[in-house]
C-alpha cells in the first residue's frame, strides 16, 4: 500500500517528483519517480537517514530506489548512500577522489564536527563505496513512462564535484545541491571553487530556465529570479567578474 506526498511528509515539487527536508540540517532529498525506475536525489547525513529515505520512497512509490544521484560529496547529503545497495549511483566525474582514506576520515570529521554521533559517522564512513557512474558532461536516464532526466555536470562551484538534477516536465524542477541555499547564505567551504560558481549558476539557468522551479540544497524551492539574484550575490562575493 502506497501513501500519497501529504500523508507522507514529503512536498510534491511536480507530478511524480517531490523533495523532503530532512531534521537536524535541513538537508533536501528528491525523488523522481518514472513506470519502471525510481531515483533519489541525495541520500542524507548517515545510514540511519539512508535506510528512512529508502524506507519513505518505498511507501510513495511501492517500489525501491533503482537510481541515486548525489549533488556533492558532503557528509550531510552523502554519508547515507551506503543504506542503498544494489543501486545504480550517479556522482560528478572525480567524487571518487574524496572517497579515498583521507578523504572518508575528512568526511568523518566534517559530521562529527557538526554534531553527528561519532560512531554512526565512523560506521556511514567505513561503508561508502565510489559511485559507479561518473558523469563529465550530461547523462540522461529513462526511467519510463516517458520521464527521462538529465544529470548535469554544472560545477565546480559549491564543491569541485556538483552535479545538478533537471527533471523535464510542466514545470521542470532543477535539483540544485548546494550550488543554491535558500535558508542561509550559501556555504563555502575549503573545497569550494569560488571563481567558478557564479558560472555554475549560469549552466542551471540555461538547463531550466525562467519557468522551472529550482530545489535548493537547503532551503524552500525557488523560481529563477531568486537563483539569478544569489549568482549576483555570489560573484560580488568573490569578486567575480562577467
Amino acid at each position: 500500500m502506497t501513501v500519497t506526498w501529504e500523508e507522507s511528509g514529503w512536498e510534491q515539487v511536480a507530478p511524480g517528483v517531490g523533495r523532503c527536508r530532512l531534521p537536524v540540517w535541513d538537508c533536501t532529498a528528491g525523488l523522481v519517480v518514472g513506470t519502471d525506475a525510481v531515483l533519489l536525489v541525495d541520500a542524507g547525513s548517515g545510514l540511519g537517514e539512508g535506510e528512512r529515505l529508502r524506507a519513505e520512497a518505498r511507501a510513495l512509490t511501492g517500489r525501491r530506489v533503482t537510481h541515486l544521484a548525489l549533488t556533492h560529496p558532503h557528509f550531510d547529503h552523502l554519508l547515507g548512500a551506503a543504506a542503498f545497495a544494489g543501486t545504480e549511483v550517479f556522482g560528478a566525474v572525480g567524487m571518487e577522489t574524496v572517497l579515498t582514506p583521507r578523504g572518508r576520515e575528512e568526511l568523518r570529521a566534517d559530521a562529527v564536527r557538526h554534531g553527528l554521533d561519532a560512531r554512526a559517522a565512523q560506521e556511514a564512513a567505513d561503508a561508502l563505496v565510489p559511485p559507479r557512474h561518473a558523469v563529465s558532461g550530461e547523462w540522461t536516464l529513462d526511467l519510463g513512462g516517458g520521464r527521462q532526466v538529465l544529470l548535469a555536470n554544472v560545477g565546480p562551484g559549491h564543491t569541485a564535484h556538483d552535479l545538478a538534477v533537471l527533471v523535464p516536465g510542466d514545470p521542470e524542477v532543477v535539483f540544485c545541491g548546494d550550488l543554491v541555499e535558500e535558508s542561509g547564505e550559501p556555504q563555502a567551504g575549503p573545497d569550494a571553487v569560488p571563481s567558478r560558481w557564479p558560472a555554475a549558476l549560469d549552466r542551471l539557468l540555461a538547463l531550466g530556465g525562467e519557468d522551472a522551479r529550482y530545489v535548493p540544497g537547503h532551503g524552500a524551492v525557488v523560481d529563477a529570479a531568486f537563483v539569478r539574484a544569489q549568482r549576483e550575490v555570489l560573484a560580488e562575493r568573490f569578486g567575480v567578474s562577467d
